[in-house]
């Protein structure tokens, strides 16, 4: 069975290449009117240039999937400082738009943990919404909106998972239909079992993105790997790509949660022998914090394993 491999937004290897530079609203409001904007242009046009750097590093190592920063355009969506973030760059996005699909690259977005669509607070669901709207506009703007996938997570249970859930099924009808069909959901470490989102995910017909770092962190004792991950592959089975997972190691045991520089073959053992039984193909999205040099060496290691063929720098035959 065939996996593919990336990484998550900056290559450390590459010198000050950092698709994430920011500007605060406070040092945004010490500005005059014009040094505003043309500061939010000059941040952004750098983001956009280290995205393609970052791009051009997976090209030379054959690495085919590539999360795009959330952060490439600063106070994208604060309601005091709205600015035109598509037309200045159109060229910069389309030219991330033609090498993603000339190299076949797979791309994502993972917005942050604040995007969620539990909350009984409105402003929190019409948050979410114009988040999601800033990530599918960029999306738009390279022409990968029917293709990249935009990954959250379901959202805070306020003392009452049941209700929550019932509030994210009914405030999720805010987001428009070309927007949600790009969605994923993703289990994760302290709330939303593995089950619960898939439950979720089968009811709005959206993929579901299984992150086996947060299914260790967060699982009950009647959860497993055999029954889970079958249910996980079908909710990709209309999407025409192969599911998605995200891998990581815990940092330690005090620290579980927190993420490891590198990923410890050990630890992500029992996936891999549950992967390879199922025989279908899936991609991984490396989440360490050694980033580009974490995904060469777990894609080192896993080759290394007696029968594993590795086919190229990013993909390998379980």
């Amino acid at each position: 069975m065939r996996i593919r491999f990336g990484y998550v937004s900056h290559a450390l290897s590459l010198y000050e290449a950092t698709p994430a530079k920011t500007m605060t609203f406070a040092r945004y409001k010490k500005l005059d009117p014009d040094t505003q904007i043309q500061e939010l242009e000059r941040i952004t046009e750098r983001n956009l240039q280290n995205t393609l750097r970052n791009l051009h590093f997976n090209l030379a190592n054959e690495l085919p999937l590539y999360r795009f920063s959330s952060s490439i355009v600063p106070l994208a969506t604060h309601d005091e400082a709205p600015w035109d973030y598509i037309t200045p760059f159109q060229s910069l996005y389309e030219e991330i738009g033609s090498l993603v699909r000339k190299h076949g690259l797979r791309t994502s977005f993972h917005p942050n943990q604040f995007t969620l669509f539990t909350s009984d607070k409105p402003h929190v669901t019409e948050n979410a919404v114009k988040d999601m709207e800033y990530h599918y506009a960029m999306l738009q703007a390279m022409d990968l909106h029917e293709e990249s996938h935009i990954n959250i997570h379901v959202g805070g249970a306020y003392g009452d998972k049941e209700k929550a859930t019932a509030r994210f099924h009914e405030n999720l009808k805010q987001l428009k239909d070309p927007i949600k069909r790009q969605m994923t959901l993703e289990n994760d470490d302290k709330t939303y079992t593995t089950t619960e989102t898939l439950a979720i995910c089968e009811k709005e017909q959206i993929p579901m993105m299984f992150d086996y770092h947060h299914f260790m962190a967060n699982h009950s004792e009647d959860e497993s790997l055999s029954e889970l991950l079958p249910r996980f592959y079908e909710t990709w089975s209309h999407m025409g790509v192969p599911p998605k997972i995200h891998l990581s190691s815990p940092k330690n045991e005090k620290e579980y949660r927190s993420h490891a520089d590198y990923v410890d073959l050990e630890f992500i053992r029992p996936l891999l022998k549950e992967l390879k039984s199922l025989d279908q193909p899936v991609d991984v999205m490396v989440e360490a914090k050694a980033k580009d040099a974490a995904v060469l060496r777990i894609i080192e290691d896993i080759a290394g394993i007696r029968g594993v063929k590795r086919r190229f720098g990013g993909e390998i035959d379980l």
